[in-house]
Order: structure tokens, then C-alpha cells, then sequence
């Protein structure tokens, strides 16, 4: 059957699970590669959402998806084969790439643009479990930007908030994510971002997102919450035991059970929907797995954001393959009916990956419940 022209919802789906090939690979801003995620992407907008589509991995490589040069009017057309799929277009490099520290730094090693409007930063780009395969997370490369020049290991909250001050006035950037590789301590990670939080505070009144594992003292909540992080994210990652084990060894010794009761704790300091959770679809845990976790999470009032999973070269898990178009579709239209039926809607998250939207199809499939619902049909039509 030849393919037809596909709708926006279907277009991310695909060229996220496939990856797409790029006539032109430097249109738009630059892409990245290794380091934490997302990683091996190129930021495209498709019908107003800016979505990542993996372009530097095995599977994009190979992928039936061409995306031409952009034409006069910055658009690109989407083929496979012969016929048009879609049109996507490519955020500028932003401005404040231009810039560096006063002791040389480029300002894009302390933070880079994710998504449209999104600025991101590895507070700590190293994590005690990285060096060792028989403990890291075997998806992960936080190590490699850093040993490629591209980034530096510790940002101080000066630098942070040096920089978020410039990206936010210059290149309009809305809120922030950071993330943190997991150091020595029972705080993991926790510590270092409350003071980089109140870094960028003191400097620009941005909304925050942070991440980190759960902390042994859920204390730190209310801390990081003080300094000024407006929401959280603590990332599962998989949702099996079997599943976590042998992907990631090391961040499994961290129970499921703990990350529950991690987040009962953070919600009231957060608030409802203002927690979430990055879930990989496609590292080996089922449909009906991802969904069953999904129920308990919404249920506490914490965001379940799943997206598929994309195998980033050098990693073990680089030749990998990421799930279906198909899979994330028997997940993300489920997942959307019970997230606009609680409440708990992307477009409510004030700050991070949820909010953000660009690494899953999720966003787009709340939207069309939206739309369905509004046009006075129901949502199961």
C-alpha cells in the first residue's frame, strides 16, 4: 500500500520512532550529539508543536523518512518515497550561543535550547554509576559531550543564572530543565540543584523544572521548592523490575517502591500534575505494563510522560531497536484519555519535559482529546 499524506499526530509518531534523514542536516539550530538526553536529535515544528526526531542514530539513518531543504519560506517537506507526508520547519540557532562567560566558556556548555523554547542544563555532567557497565544506566551518555569538548563537568548557579538571564531575554525561552547526573550522598543530586536553582532565581524570574533521583530525605522537597524549583521530575525510566535490572542495574537499587513513596511526598510540596516521571517505551516492558503504572501515578497526581525510546551510538543499547509507531499509539491514546479525564494536562505543567512535549507524541493526543471534546463528539469516535 503506498503511503498517504499523514496527520501532525501521526507524522511526530512516526518520524519519532523511525527517525528521519536530512537533505540539508544544517538547517535550523544545530543538533546535538551524546550527553544527556535528548541526544542524536534535531529540533522540528510540525503543525505549531516543536518536536526532537532522532537524525544521528542507526535507525535514522536507515530511515524510510527524507526530509528535503528547506524552501524560501523555511518550510520542508516530509517524503517517503514519492509522496508528501507533511511539512516541518526548524527553530533558528538561538542568539545566545553567541555568547560566553567572562573566563571564555561559550554560554551553549552551560546550557543549550531544547525543543522551541526550552532552556536545559546538566548541573553535574557526571554520575557515580558511569563508569562502571555493570551499574550504569545502559541507554545513557552523559559522559560523552563531556569528553568531547562540548560541555563542562560542574556549572556554578553564577553561571546558570548568567546564562538562563540571556536566553530568556534574548531568544524568548519560557522555563528551564535541569538535570543532574547522581553524585556521591544520599541527597542524589538534590543538594546541587537547590543551589542552582537559587543561582538562576537571583538572576531571572524563569519557571524551573528539576530532576534528580529520590532523595533519602524527602525534605529536600520543600528545599528545592524554597529556592525556587516550581516543579519536579524523577524519572522511572522503565516500569518492570526485570525490566529496570537489567537495564539499569545500578539506578534499580533504587526500589520502585521508594520512587512511589517519593512521590506521594513531593506532590503536596509541588502540587497536582506539577511531579512527572520519563517513562522509555520500548526497552522491554509492555503495553499494558507502561499503562498499569501509568493508572497508579495519575492517581497520586503525578504526569506519566512516556516517550519512545531512541538508541544513541555508543551507548550498549545503540543498536537497540525503538519501538513501533504502532506501540506508542496502543500507549499515548490511552495515556491521553486519562490524563484529560484527571486533569493532569501537559499544558498545566509549569515547567519541564512534560510541558515541553518534544520528545513524545503525548501532548498532540491530549490536544485531539481537547479538540473532539469541544466539537461535541466523544472522545472514543
Amino acid at each position: 500500500m503506498m503511503p498517504t499524506p499523514m496527520s501532525p499526530q501521526e507524522l511526530i509518531n512516526a518520524l519519532q520512532s523511525s527517525g528521519a534523514r536530512l537533505v540539508d542536516p544544517r538547517a535550523g539550530a544545530q543538533s546535538r550529539r551524546g550527553g544527556a538526553g535528548p541526544s542524536d536529535h534535531k529540533a522540528m515544528t510540525i503543525d505549531g508543536q516543536t518536536v526532537m526526531v532522532p537524525v544521528h542514530t542507526a535507525a535514522a539513518f536507515d530511515s524510510p523518512y527524507l526530509v528535503e531543504a528547506p524552501d524560501v519560506y523555511g518550510r520542508s517537506r516530509v517524503l517517503r518515497g514519492d509522496v508528501v507526508l507533511g511539512e516541518v520547519s526548524f527553530p533558528a540557532r538561538p542568539k545566545f550561543y553567541d555568547l560566553e562567560t567572562a573566563d571564555g566558556i561559550p554560554y551553549s556548555q552551560i546550557a543549550v535550547l531544547h525543543g522551541r523554547d526550552v532552556l536545559a542544563t546538566t548541573v553535574l555532567q557526571s554520575c557515580i554509576r558511569y563508569q562502571s557497565r555493570t551499574k550504569t544506566c545502559q541507554f545513557c551518555s552523559i559522559g560523552q559531550s563531556l569528553a568531547a569538548g562540548r560541555t563542562i563537568e560542574r556549572k556554578t548557579p553564577e553561571q546558570l543564572g548568567e546564562v538562563a538571564e540571556a536566553a530568556a531575554r534574548l531568544d524568548g525561552v519560557t522555563h528551564m530543565v535541569m538535570t543532574t547526573g547522581t553524585p556521591p550522598g544520599k541527597d542524589r543530586g538534590a543538594k546541587i540543584l537547590t543551589e542552582s536553582v537559587a543561582g538562576v532565581k537571583a538572576r531571572v524570574d524563569l519557571p524551573i523544572q528539576v530532576q534528580c533521583e529520590p532523595p533519602d530525605d524527602f525534605s529536600w522537597f520543600q528545599a528545592m521548592k524554597d529556592a525556587g524549583a516550581d516543579a519536579l521530575g524523577m524519572h522511572l525510566e522503565a516500569v518492570t523490575p526485570e525490566v529496570r535490572q537489567r537495564i539499569m542495574p545500578g539506578k534499580a537499587q533504587v526500589s520502585l517502591e521508594t520512587y512511589y513513596e517519593a512521590f506521594k511526598a513531593a506532590v503536596p510540596v509541588f502540587g497536582f500534575g506539577q511531579v512527572s516521571t520519563y517513562i522509555l517505551a520500548g526497552l522491554g516492558d509492555s503495553v499494558e505494563a507502561i499503562l498499569e503504572t501509568s493508572r497508579r501515578l495519575v492517581d497520586i497526581g503525578v504526569y506519566p510522560f512516556v516517550v519512545p525510546f531512541v538508541p544513541i551510538s555508543g551507548t550498549p543499547l545503540e543498536s537497540h531497536a525503538g519501538p513501533s509507531a504502532e506501540f506508542m499509539h496502543r500507549i499515548l491514546e490511552p495515556l491521553a484519555g486519562m490524563l484529560v479525564a484527571s486533569g493532569l494536562k501537559s499544558i498545566d505543567v509549569k515547567a519541564g519535559c512534560a510541558k515541553c512535549g518534544a520528545c513524545s507524541a503525548l501532548s498532540t493526543y491530549e490536544k485531539a482529546l481537547g479538540q473532539t471534546a469541544c466539537g461535541g463528539r466523544v472522545a472514543a469516535e
